[in-house]
């Protein structure tokens, strides 16, 4: 299996055809799967917002206050208000906030970044990022699209690649019914696929002012295996989940 970057990409604006400017630059074949920061994705959809954009209101202030005590540095309650007004959950509120977003992906701040919007103070995620991968399939030679973010994980120091959105493949391998090396039946071995070639997109996409934000994946087979769609955990499921909401932070 390899992995290339799409060069030269242009900084992408509302409106930019990312599936034509995807072709322009690299012949892709059907087997590809094309990785798709999900930065890009978002500007092509105008989700470039300014704090302007969101008046906070009493909860956002409370939550940034609360967040200024603990960090020591200023917290912006339009930023919180962002937050809350992309996040059908808020899981956490100190000493971060810890949300669902609208498509059910768990991370702090609702997955809001930063960095890289010029002219403007926040970058939303896609409002529903398989759809997003599904449009840019529909004009790609190739018949598999992921669309990536990072993020961190419990557990775990430091961020990694994720899926946040696929079209043209289930999200999951399932084993299950398949034999270990030793005849054992597995019975709980669902591989999480799109999240894998997510990580190893991010590895090669980088990071900053050098990162390159559609990376190409050639020569992945998904083999004789089952498929799953599972990805998101179902909440009722979830019981780190349900673990965090009942915890409080104390300082």
């Amino acid at each position: 299996m390899d992995l290339f970057p799409v060069p030269d990409l242009p900084e992408i604006r509302e409106g930019d055809d990312l599936a034509a400017l995807i072709r322009d630059r690299v012949d892709l074949r059907p087997d590809d799967v094309v990785c798709v920061a999900s930065t890009v994705v978002s500007k092509a959809e105008g989700r470039a917002r300014d704090l302007d954009d969101f008046p906070a209101g009493p909860r956002a202030r409370e939550i940034a206050a609360r967040l200024s005590e603990i960090s020591g540095d200023e917290k912006d309650p339009r930023f919180a208000q962002a937050v809350l007004e992309e996040s059908t959950e808020v899981i956490t509120e100190a000493p971060f906030l810890l949300t669902e977003s609208r498509f059910g992906h768990v991370g702090v701040n609702a997955g809001i970044d930063r960095s890289n919007v010029p002219d403007h103070d926040l970058l939303l995620l896609p409002e529903r990022p398989s759809e997003s991968a599904d449009r840019i399939r529909a004009e790609l030679p190739a018949d598999r699209v992921v669309v990536t973010d990072t993020c961190g994980r419990p557990f775990r120091h430091g961020q990694r690649g994720v899926a946040i959105g696929w079209a043209g493949m289930a999200p999951a391998r399932d084993w299950r019914g398949e034999v270990d090396r030793d005849g054992r039946e597995l019975g709980v071995t669902v591989e999480n696929v799109v999240d894998e070639l997510a990580a190893a997109a991010n590895l090669v996409a980088g990071e900053g002012a050098g990162g390159d934000p559609v990376v190409v994946v050639r020569g992945f087979e998904w083999g004789d295996h089952g498929e799953s769609d599972a990805h998101f955990r179902d909440v009722d499921g979830d019981f780190v989940r349900q673990a965090v909401r009942g915890w409080e932070f104390d300082g």
